[in-house]
């Protein structure tokens, strides 16, 4: 009886575990106690999802039985889809999920293939698996082609923006506001060139990007007012824009609407055309873009006569006669430079900027300043008229030292506005055209005095990097003109729009962090033992080299005969640096053995610590139960 009893509490306990579990996936609500909440929603994916009015399904394609799958993509899938649930739940009703195995040969892996999923290779066995997601509203459909666990703290961002995209048909509106030839020489102009035997400038890849993704709305600089419509506004290298324009692009942003804002101490385009035109005589144009009355609104501090020079990331550059020089004006900006939590600018490896200038918040700025890309900390400014005819060694040695300067930012917040009196009254006619009417004043009361919401402004004091010349390098194929990429400028350029062009709710979602930790002791560990190894390995190598210094003086020492006599003291050396290497390569093993001696008592004493750690503290919780009943 007493038996029958003990199994009937075993299988209720089990029953009991069982709907424990089940109820505890069926609850509502969750709770993360992780540091950077990467397993909760943000507001703005909240706010998003509340948006969503017809129904979306969701299509998780991951092939779980492949064989040789890695265990960090079995662990990412488990997170991808704890992640997809969460959005389900939050939709309330709005949103379903369906995972989906794709075996080869099924009509599984037909339709993976037929959305645009790309298979990956497994390591171990070669065989192909699909990890991707289908997203589905009527007739609409995008996908993310693979997941990449590189890019966990960003996997809110990326599921966010693809929901809010399968809603939207039409392409957003971009407002185009330039004095540089992005998108090439107008035809008209082109052919007036040719007929002048002068060469056409020829639109830029970054323009083409653009087109791509965009429906691009060019802004004359003559224009008094913005396009209706416009989702994404970009000034790139704004020259003798009117007020009123400036007005616009004031209320543009305070309603709300992204802008993107290029400036820059030093364009090189502009002088080159400097140069042509000193040739043939004309007058010299501006070199430099600024719009103080905006940025000094808006809190920004940029000095459009200052140049940043890195002399950590200088440039080498041809200086004639097959030589080379680096030129820290040049900046050849790499991983270290760029914000790792930013999403545009978590994933870049290099970029180029050419004579930039920096950015800086202004003291008492309520905005929230967040840089995106920084010089090196062996950086400082240089006056950009001290550049015209200074070359590469005398510029490096312009630079004082002052410290990292930001080349680009991300400003957001609730601005004021520049115009706080309301819309200027320019009366001044357009230039060109004398007769031309005055632009009436705004309306009373019309005009924004501070941001409706949050608003966004990017802003980075250089220009050149938009252009072919620093991003890509041209080649022939079967006569076709092919361009790669050098860098990663235009991957930054479609990163920094795509997303200021998103929905509002998606700039506010911030890159978490990510489930997989280093553990971080070992690695300080390896990292202190590897720079004691440098500094033995550093000395070795200037003993050697001074030894080596010896023997070739010695070896000069010749005799009438050019014959080389073994002196006692060139026997001596070479004897002294034998027992030297070999103490050195004793020190290098017992560095070693000592660090790994350390690492190794480490993990056993947590190996120890994980496998006694639960027993120790049930057995304790047992006797105090005990005790405690006992009593």
């Amino acid at each position: 009886m007493k038996l029958r009893a003990k199994a009937l509490a075993i299988v209720l306990l089990f029953v009991g575990l069982v709907l424990i579990n089940y109820l505890a996936a069926s609850l509502p609500f969750r709770g993360d106690v992780t540091a950077e909440s990467i397993y909760s929603l943000s507001g703005g994916t909240k706010t998003l999802l509340g948006k969503v009015e017809e129904p979306i399904a969701l299509e998780l394609i991951f092939s779980k039985d492949a064989a040789g799958l890695p265990i960090g993509y079995k662990n990412y899938a488990v997170r991808v889809q704890e992640m997809l649930r969460q959005y389900v739940r939050a939709s309330r009703g709005k949103i379903s999920l369906k995972v989906v195995n794709p075996r080869p040969d099924t009509p599984e892996e037909e339709r993976a293939t037929a959305a645009g999923l790309t298979p990956q290779m497994a390591q171990q066995g070669g065989e192909q698996f699909f990890f991707g997601l289908i997203v589905t509203q009527a007739d609409q459909q995008k996908t993310v082609p693979a997941f990449m666990p590189q890019r966990e703290q960003f996997l809110e961002y990326d599921l966010s923006k693809l929901i809010d995209g399968v809603q939207h048909l039409d392409k957003p509106k971009m407002g185009l506001l330039t004095s540089l030839p992005l998108k090439g020489t107008d035809p008209q102009q082109a052919q007036m060139m040719m007929m002048m035997r002068q060469q056409p400038q020829p639109g830029q890849h970054v323009a083409t990007e653009w087109d791509n993704a965009f429906k691009v709305i060019t802004v004359e600089a003559t224009a008094t007012e913005l396009p209706p419509g416009l989702d994404l506004l970009v000034v790139a290298h704004p020259q003798n824009l009117s007020p009123r324009l400036q007005f616009a692009i004031d209320q543009f942003l305070l309603a709300g609407k992204p802008v993107f804002l290029a400036v820059d101490p030093s364009s090189q385009f502009f002088k080159r055309q400097a140069g042509q035109q000193a040739m043939m005589g004309g007058p010299q144009p501006n070199v430099s873009s600024n719009l103080p009355t905006l940025l000094d609104a808006y809190g920004i501090v940029y000095d459009p006569q200052k140049v940043v020079g890195d002399l950590e990331n200088a440039t080498p550059v041809n200086v004639g006669n097959g030589a080379t020089a680096r030129y820290p004006i040049w900046l050849s900006l790499r991983k270290p430079n760029f914000s790792a939590k930013a999403l545009p600018t978590a994933q870049l490896n290099t970029a180029m900027f050419i004579e930039a200038g920096s950015l800086s918040q202004k003291t008492g700025s309520a905005l929230t300043f967040t840089p995106l890309i920084e010089s090196s900390a062996q950086s400082g400014d240089i006056p950009s008229m001290m550049l015209q005819f200074a070359q590469p060694d005398d510029v490096a040695k312009q630079i004082t030292v002052s410290g990292k300067k930001t080349i680009a930012a991300l400003v957001s917040g609730k601005f004021k506005s520049a115009f706080p009196e309301g819309a200027p009254k320019d009366d001044k006619p357009a230039e060109g055209d004398k007769k031309a009417p005055a632009t009436p004043p705004a309306k009373e009361g019309a005009a924004l005095k501070e941001s409706m919401g949050t608003s966004t402004l990017f802003v980075i004091a250089d220009t050149d990097w938009l252009f072919d010349d620093y991003s890509v390098r041209k080649f022939n194929f079967f006569g076709q003109t092919m361009a790669d990429p050098i860098n990663n400028n235009l991957a930054f350029a479609a990163n920094i729009l795509e997303f200021l062009g998103g929905s509002p709710d998606l700039i506010s979602i911030r890159g978490k962090g990510t489930s997989l930790h280093p553990f971080d002791v070992v690695r300080d560990m390896e990292v202190a033992a590897q720079k004691k190894y440098q500094t033995k390995l550093t000395e070795l190598d200037s003993r050697l080299q001074q030894v080596q210094a010896k023997l070739s003086e010695l070896q000069g020492k010749k005799t009438e005969g050019n014959r080389l006599i073994a002196t006692p003291e060139m026997a001596k050396a070479i004897e002294e640096f034998q027992k030297q290497s070999a103490a050195m390569r004793g020190e290098r093993r017992e560095i070693r053995r000592a660090l790994r001696e350390e690492i190794d008592h480490l993990e056993n004493r947590l190996l120890a610590l994980n496998l006694l750690a639960t027993p120790l503290l049930v057995g304790a919780f047992s006797f105090w139960f005990y005790r405690a009943r006992k009593k």
